[in-house]
C-alpha cells in the first residue's frame, strides 16, 4: 500500500492567504484522500497516466464517493426524507427548506452538489402567489450561492414557459451571480417569448446555457445538465471521469493510419481499464451505495441505465494539427477540410472502440472535458482553438461534427458584442437553427459583463482580479478560472456581433 509524504502540500493548504476556510477544509481532506494509493490499475492504464496521455481529474487516489450525484429531487418532494426527518413539502417554503436540507447531504467529490435540480419544475406546484414565490426563491438562490459557493452546481429549467422558470429568469438577471450554473433544455415547443427572456438573462449573468433537449433524451432519457454540462441520468451518479488528453497521442503513433488503427483502440483500453477499476473501488470496496440513504429512499438507482463512468477528452484539435504535420494556418483544424476530416475520423473510431467494450459497472458515457488550470497546450474537448476560430456559422458546423457521439455532454461557447445582446431574436434564431443542425449545447454571454464562462463554469471577471492580487473569494471555481485563463487565454475568444 504505497503511502505519500503530504507535509509541503499540508503547510500550503493551512497558510494559502487565498482559500476561504471552508476551502481550506476541502483542500485539507482531499490531501487525505490522496495520501494513500488504493486503486488497483492494469498495466495498460498505468502507462497512459505515466506518458500523461491520461488523468484521473484530481478525484483523489483513493475514491470513496461517486464524482456526480443526481438525486431524483422529484421523488424527494412527493414523499420527503425519513432520513432527514422531512415530511412532503405544503407550500414553497416548505419545498425551499426540504430542498436546502438535501443540498448538503449530496455526495459529491468535492463535498457540494453539482445538480440541484430542474428547478422550475420543482417549484411550480408551489407557485400560488407570486410575489411570495419570488421572496422563497430568491431565498433558495442566495443560500445557494453563498453555501455551495461553486459555479461547478447546477440548475437545470425545463423548456416550459412557467411562472418559476419566470422568476428563476428574472432573479438570475438581477443578482448576477455565477452560482448556479444553468443550463435551460430547448424543445421544439419552448415560446420564442420565453426563449427571448433566458437568452436577455444569458447576455446580462452568462446563464443560463441551452441544451438540446431532443438529442439527449434521446441519448440519456430523463437527464439533468449537471457541472460543466456532464449530462447523466437523473436518479444516477457520474461514477467518475477518467481523461484522455488527445494532444498526446502523435508522440505514440507513427502515422495517420497508425493512430487510427493502433494508438486510439489501445488508448480507449486504457481509459476504460481505468474507470472501472475506480468504479470496483467506489462500489464494491468502499459500498457506496449502500452507505448513503440516497440509496435506500430511491434517490439514486443502482443499475446499468443509471451508473455511468465517464470517458472524457481534451486536445482534439492539438492532435490533429500535430499528426498531419499542419504549418499552415489556413489548413489547420477548425479551417481546413482535410483537418477537420480527419477529426471526426478519429472521432468515429473513438465511438466506435468504445461501442466495442462492455463497462464492468453501468455503462460509459463519452464527455468533451472542459479543461484543468494546469493545461497549457491542449484546447478542451473538440473545440477549436482560441485564435483559430472562424466565422460563427463553421464553428458551429465544426462544433456539431466533432461531438455527436457526446451523449455525457459537451459544449460551446460564443461571446457577444453589444449589437447582439439587443438584438436577442438574432440569438435565437442561431441557436434554432445549429440545434436544428444537430448541436447539443450552446453557450452565449455578453463580451462586457463582469461574470463570463471560463470553458464550462461561471467566474466574476472582477473575482479573477482579486484573486490576483491574493485576496480570497467566495466562489472556489475562481481558482480554477484563474489558473485556467493564464494558461489558455480563455477570456480572449473571438468577440461575435451581427455576422
Amino acid at each position: 500500500m504505497p503511502t505519500t509524504d503530504m507535509t509541503q502540500d499540508i503547510i500550503y493548504a493551512i497558510t494559502n492567504p487565498k482559500v476561504t476556510f471552508n476551502q481550506r477544509l476541502k483542500d485539507m481532506a482531499k490531501i487525505a484522500e490522496n495520501s494513500v494509493e488504493l486503486v488497483n490499475y492494469t498495466e495498460k492504464s498505468k502507462e497512459y497516466f505515466a506518458n500523461g496521455a491520461m488523468m484521473d481529474m484530481f478525484e483523489g487516489k483513493s475514491p470513496y464517493r461517486t464524482r456526480y450525484c443526481l438525486p431524483d429531487y422529484e421523488l424527494f418532494l412527493k414523499q420527503g426524507s425519513e432520513f432527514l426527518m422531512l415530511e412532503p413539502p405544503k407550500d414553497i417554503w416548505d419545498a425551499v427548506g426540504n430542498l436546502l436540507c438535501l443540498y448538503h447531504n449530496i455526495p459529491d467529490d468535492g463535498g457540494l452538489p453539482v445538480y440541484i435540480g430542474c428547478l422550475d419544475k420543482l417549484l411550480e406546484p408551489f407557485v400560488k402567489d407570486e410575489a411570495e414565490a419570488e421572496k422563497a426563491i430568491r431565498f433558495l438562490l442566495v443560500h445557494v450561492d453563498r453555501t455551495i459557493s461553486n459555479a461547478f452546481c447546477h440548475a437545470d429549467l425545463s423548456g416550459e414557459d412557467t411562472k418559476a422558470g419566470r422568476i428563476i429568469l428574472k432573479l438570475t438577471k438581477e443578482m448576477g451571480r455565477p452560482c448556479p450554473n444553468m443550463t435551460l433544455m430547448w424543445t421544439e415547443n419552448t415560446p420564442d417569448d420565453y426563449m427571448m427572456a433566458a437568452l436577455d438573462t444569458a447576455m446580462a449573468a452568462a446563464k443560463p446555457s441551452f441544451a438540446n433537449d431532443k438529442l439527449y433524451r434521446r441519448d440519456m432519457g430523463d437527464y439533468a445538465v449537471v457541472s460543466c454540462y456532464n449530462t447523466l441520468p437523473i436518479g444516477g451518479c457520474g461514477l467518475t471521469l477518467v481523461r484522455l488528453n488527445m494532444n498526446r497521442l502523435p508522440e505514440l503513433a507513427e502515422s495517420p493510419e497508425d493512430l487510427l488503427n493502433r494508438v486510439i483502440p489501445d488508448a480507449v483500453t486504457a481509459v476504460c481499464d481505468a474507470i472501472d477499476s475506480r468504479c470496483e473501488f467506489i462500489i464494491d470496496y468502499c459500498h457506496f451505495y449502500e452507505n448513503t440513504f440516497l440509496y435506500r429512499e430511491g434517490l439514486i438507482k443502482k443499475d446499468r441505465e443509471h451508473m455511468v463512468g465517464m470517458f472524457g477528452f481534451v486536445g482534439l484539435a492539438e492532435c490533429v494539427n500535430r499528426m498531419l504535420n499542419i504549418t499552415d494556418e489556413k489548413e489547420r483544424f477548425g479551417r481546413g477540410e482535410r483537418a477537420d476530416a480527419f477529426g471526426e475520423q478519429i472521432m468515429n473510431r473513438l465511438k466506435e472502440e468504445l461501442d466495442k467494450r462492455p463497462a464492468k459497472y453501468g455503462k460509459y458515457g463519452l464527455h468533451a472535458q472542459v479543461g484543468v488550470m494546469e493545461d497549457t497546450d491542449s484546447t478542451p474537448g473538440g473545440r477549436i482553438p482560441i485564435g483559430d476560430e472562424p466565422e460563427l456559422p463553421y464553428q458551429i458546423m465544426n462544433f456539431i461534427k466533432m461531438h455527436r457521439h457526446c451523449d455525457a455532454g459537451c459544449g460551446e461557447l460564443f461571446p457577444f458584442d453589444d449589437t447582439a445582446k439587443k438584438n436577442p431574436r438574432y440569438l435565437l434564431d442561431i441557436l434554432k437553427g445549429a440545434f436544428a443542425s444537430g448541436a447539443r449545447y450552446l453557450s452565449f454571454y455578453s463580451s462586457n459583463s463582469d461574470l463570463v464562462r471560463v470553458t464550462g463554469y461561471l467566474v466574476k471577471k472582477s473575482d479573477l482580479e482579486k484573486f490576483g492580487r491574493e485576496e480570497m473569494t467566495l466562489n472556489e471555481a475562481t481558482v480554477n478560472g484563474f489558473g485556467a485563463n493564464k494558461n489558455l487565454h480563455l477570456l480572449d475568444r473571438k468577440v461575435r456581433g451581427e455576422e
